[in-house]
């Protein structure tokens, strides 16, 4: 799978996102730099196939299919959009995503999830009170469990602290299993990790 934008904008004088070019395909992570609160979420929804630029293109496989996109790209974490309520605990957020992806969220299965992810003793925690890796690796596990994704677009990680390389390496290690990973952050995480290479891919800084 590649998703092409070319020259995307959103807004009055590209207020909401000023012209923009990147790609990302299977197999490897991509890193977009964007700034300001606004603009990671609304070039995710774009990327993910959820909102359509004002102007310039968006193509899976070289086609126009917005609808295809939505099916097989995952948006994680986008503010406003689909980033869980911080009050919510991690074992409700856990649940909810389960029965998403057509699994049963019932106590159980909610548990076998923490114990893959080594997040046994965080079930009742919220989610604003969660690492920021931790945070990452869950929310990316669980849209990877939907059936039909074959992609992730990861929207201002950088927001929650933490070490940039952390979800950079998460991203690869994505990246590594197969998925299309494009990860939006600001300027200064996107400092921190150009020219890095995670498990064997480079980063494309756009």
């Amino acid at each position: 799978m590649l998703i092409t934008l070319t020259a995307v904008t959103k807004g009055p004088r590209h207020s909401a996102l000023p012209p923009t070019t990147l790609e990302f395909g299977s197999g490897t992570v991509t890193l977009a730099r964007a700034e300001t609160e606004r603009r990671p979420t609304v070039l995710g929804l774009i990327a993910s196939g959820r909102m359509r630029p004002d102007t310039g293109s968006v193509l899976l496989d070289g086609h126009a299919d917005y609808s295809g996109m939505r099916r097989r790209i995952a948006l994680v974490d986008a503010l406003g959009v689909s980033d869980p309520a911080a009050d919510v605990t991690v074992a409700e957020v856990v649940a909810e995503e389960l029965m998403f992806a057509g699994r049963l969220g019932h106590p159980r299965a909610v548990s076998r999830v923490f114990a893959d992810l080594g997040l046994a003793d965080r079930d009742r925690s919220d989610m604003a009170d969660l690492a920021p890796l931790a945070r990452i690796r869950l929310l990316t596990e669980l849209a990877v469990m939907r059936g039909g994704v074959d992609g992730l677009v990861i929207t201002s990680p950088d927001r929650h602290g933490g070490d940039p390389l952390d979800w950079w390496q998460a991203a690869g290690d994505l990246a590594e299993r197969g998925y299309a990973v494009l990860a939006i952050a600001g300027e200064a995480s996107a400092h921190a990790v150009a020219g890095h290479a995670v498990a064997g891919h480079e980063g494309a800084a756009e």
